[in-house]
């Protein structure tokens, strides 16, 4: 029960604080891929000749609105919807997506999450998982979902855009100027994060386009300088470990304060700091 309702104000929190616009707006990114700002996560789409699909769809509340905003460029309704991860932020619209026509894909973790808290039955669940990896081949594309097993949850996955050399990144990176939260209740870790992203920044260059699971656009410059952050961030938590032995000594010692670092509401340091030694203490 404390479980769920860490992660019911988990959402709400990202519902408020994590907002990058009070409504949907698109910019494109390439002749084919579009991405979506709006109240959750941010969304990528792929509008072609074949069709439309999405990476995450946010909250359910914002699921015309996201729908009239693809409907502008192409009148159709998303074949496909993928989900970087089980975060209500990312996957509120899944059962509105669904009655409409869309077949949800994330990897096996999330729908696992996804059942546990909506049921067997319910149209919030994806009908196509994948365990490492799958390619998806539409509108001239061939973007390739891989999992990233225990980074920001248990069932990350990160999307390549080959042809138009973007990437779709979900949580694994927040492009906040802060660091991550890592869920440690739903399998995510520090040194996951750390290894999803370092192996991302082998398979990209600097033209590509890097889209956060939240805030605005970035680059490789601004990836690698996210992960020197997680890194040095987690340096300081293991130097405070060595002589404050518990979780609350830690979290009294303040050692993320030479960071300098701004925190949200919904992450204050003191939960970061908490979440980093959950993580590094197993």
């Amino acid at each position: 029960m404390l479980k769920n309702i860490i992660c019911l104000s988990t959402i709400l929190f990202l519902s408020t604080s994590l907002s990058y616009a009070n409504e949907v707006k698109i910019q494109k990114l390439s002749k084919h891929i579009y991405v979506l700002f709006g109240q959750g996560g941010n969304i990528a789409a792929s509008i072609g000749d074949d069709g439309i699909y999405i990476v995450d769809d946010q909250f359910a509340k914002l699921s015309d609105d996201i729908k009239n905003k693809l409907k502008d460029i192409k009148p159709n309704v998303p074949e496909f919807v993928i989900n970087t991860h089980h975060h209500g932020d990312h996957t509120g619209g899944n059962e509105n997506f669904a009655n409409s026509g869309s077949h949800i894909i994330s990897h096996n973790n999330v729908r696992k999450r996804l059942k546990d808290k909506h049921g067997e039955e319910s149209h919030f669940l994806p009908v196509l998982t994948f365990s490492t990896d799958i390619n998806l081949h539409f509108n001239d594309e061939h973007a390739k979902l891989i999992h990233y097993k225990n980074a920001h949850t248990d069932g990350d996955a990160i999307v390549f855009f080959d042809n138009a050399n973007i990437v779709h990144m979900g949580d694994i990176y927040f492009n906040l100027k802060s660091l991550p939260f890592i869920d440690v209740n739903s399998g995510g870790s520090v040194n996951g994060v750390i290894a999803a992203v370092s192996d991302v920044l082998t398979k990209i260059d600097n033209n590509t386009q890097v889209i956060p699971g939240h805030g605005p656009m970035s680059n490789k410059q601004e990836l690698k300088d996210y992960l020197d952050l997680v890194k040095n961030a987690k340096n300081l938590i293991l130097e405070a470990m060595k002589t404050h032995k518990s979780e609350q000594a830690v979290i009294d010692a303040k050692p993320l304060n030479s960071l300098k670092l701004t925190y949200s509401n919904w992450l204050p340091q003191e939960r970061v700091t908490k979440l980093f030694y959950q993580s590094l203490n197993k």
